[in-house]
């Protein structure tokens, strides 16, 4: 496929998740009042509702959040300990409970309204609090159900703030592109 091949509506829907993984490292880095609160699971909702087909909503934003992670982990993550290969230890989990996102964003959000976008980011912050720590515990070899209840337990307060920063990036996401498909006529799906 050329670049003149590209629809107007695939190319503003891959500028918002450049963008918002943009976003994701200007947080790292401390850029912006918003720096606590992370725009991955805006992200793969984001991508899972608007992609058409079944490979486009979960390959489109897992590629984008890549290579966002491996610039994280050769400059702000370049500490041998955090690093596994190319990516960091647990990576598979995270990339797993991202796709679920995906998915998640795929299957509730069939109509953009403001229910169905509640009800995908409260789904998305479920499916990364409860794989993200399974995940932890298993790269450990360590699971047991109290070590990971406890898990559960402590990562609460991040996953209020991977949560907020869900609902945050969500709204800025759906409502920028909801606002422009009424603008720009070609940004809206071929029916």
């Amino acid at each position: 496929m050329s670049i003149k091949q590209i629809s107007p509506r695939y190319a503003a829907l891959l500028l918002f998740i450049v963008v918002t993984a943009a976003l994701r490292l200007a947080s790292f880095l401390g850029w912006g009042p918003l720096t606590v609160l992370t725009p991955v699971g805006a992200m793969a909702l984001f991508g899972g509702a608007y992609f058409q087909g079944y490979i486009k909503p979960i390959v489109f934003p897992l590629l984008t959040l890549f290579i966002s992670d491996v610039v994280l982990t050769f400059t702000i993550f370049s500490d041998a300990q955090y690093r596994d290969g190319l990516l960091y230890n647990g990576w598979v989990w995270t990339y797993t409970s991202f796709a679920l996102m995906a998915i998640a964003g795929k299957l509730i959000i069939r109509d953009i309204t403001v229910t169905r976008i509640v009800m995908a980011v409260i789904v998305a912050g479920l499916i990364h609090w409860l794989v993200s720590d399974l995940g932890s515990c298993i790269v450990e070899e360590k699971f047991t159900v109290s070590l990971y209840t406890q898990r559960l337990i402590s990562a609460i307060p991040y996953e209020w703030r991977f949560l907020a920063g869900t609902v945050f990036y969500s709204a800025v996401l759906f409502g920028a592109f909801e606002w422009l498909q009424k603008r720009y006529t070609s940004l809206q799906p071929s029916v």
